[in-house]
Parts: structure tokens; sequence; C-alpha cells
């Protein structure tokens, strides 16, 4: 599951929340709602697509801000042979009951710098995703992700790259 996928899947059943559950509201169907701003931490590795496997680090604060049923996020990934990428967008949490279990999917335009690292066609990548996890009563999460990068096909060559990672996510009140 990739090029694409998770994003299309976070518009569609983000798109469906939204109609079933905010659009009936005061606030309208993209009213805007705070949340607990959470600091995450991913290390894990890049998946041999066309690039090497490589070990990667990436950060991500969810603003505290969701708009309708999505939440707002900013992220940074940098690469053992120096590749970064930096952007910001959407998540969308769903939570399996009362569990602490939960599915996240985000999808994250930004830019992306080489730096001599793998080369994924041109500057701008779009990041988009999907992570299992388990959230404590105290608001910790603790979970498995999967992300696909590429450039969407906006430049000739679109090599694109998977990441598989562990991830700790922290909320900040």
């Amino acid at each position: 599951m990739a090029d694409g996928t998770f994003a299309a899947l976070l518009f569609i059943i983000g798109m469906t929340d939204m109609s079933m559950n905010h659009c009936g509201t005061d606030q309208g169907c993209l009213g805007t709602s705070q949340t607990a701003p959470r600091f995450s931490i991913s290390g894990g590795q890049v998946l041999n697509r066309r690039a090497d496997p490589a070990a990667e680090v990436y950060l991500r604060y969810d603003l505290g801000r969701q708009i309708g049923p999505f939440g707002t996020a900013i992220g940074l990934s940098v690469g053992e042979a120096g590749e970064a990428w930096v952007g910001a967008g959407a998540t969308y949490t769903i939570p399996f009951g009362r569990s602490g279990a939960y599915a996240e999917l985000h999808a994250m335009p930004g830019l992306y710098f080489d730096n001599g690292g793998f080369d994924l066609g041109g500057a701008v990548a779009f990041r988009s995703g999907f992570e299992l996890g388990y959230e404590t009563s105290r608001g910790w999460r603790m979970a498995l992700s999967y992300d696909h990068r590429s450039n969407a096909g906006i430049y000739e060559e679109n090599p694109g790259v998977e990441t598989v990672q562990v991830k700790l996510s922290i909320p900040l009140n």
C-alpha cells in the first residue's frame, strides 16, 4: 500500500466522518477544536525500493488543533546519509473503543533535500502513512508506523521510498 493510498484513505474516511459527525454542529464542517499537543520521535529504516536500506529519525509535532476531524502536524526527518524532509499536513485518528488501541493516518506535503543521499526526483515530496499503536491512560502513545514518500509524479523521475518506524508520542499538557 503506497503511492498515495494512505492520503486517499485519510481523505475518504475523514470526509465521511466530517459529514456524519461535524457538519451538523454549530461550528460547521470545518469548525476548529483544541486537542492535546504532542511531540513524537520515531526511529526506523527506509525500506529497499530503489534506495539502499538506511536509518532515519523522524520528529513530529501535533499542533493541538483540529479542523473538523483532522489534526494538524508538522514534521522533520533526517536519514543516515544526510537526506532531510520537512513538511506539514493533516492527521486522522481512529480509536478502537476504550481499549487504548488506535490507528492513525497522515498526509503531509513538504520539501526534501537529498544532501548526497537518496534522490526522490525533486525538492517537493509528499509523505503519507499509517500507524497502529496504543495510548496509555496518561496519553503516552507507542506505535509501529509505515509511510511512503515520493514526489507524486510531478517530476520526471518518481522513485519513492517507504519507511518502517517505532514511534513514541508524548502529550505536552
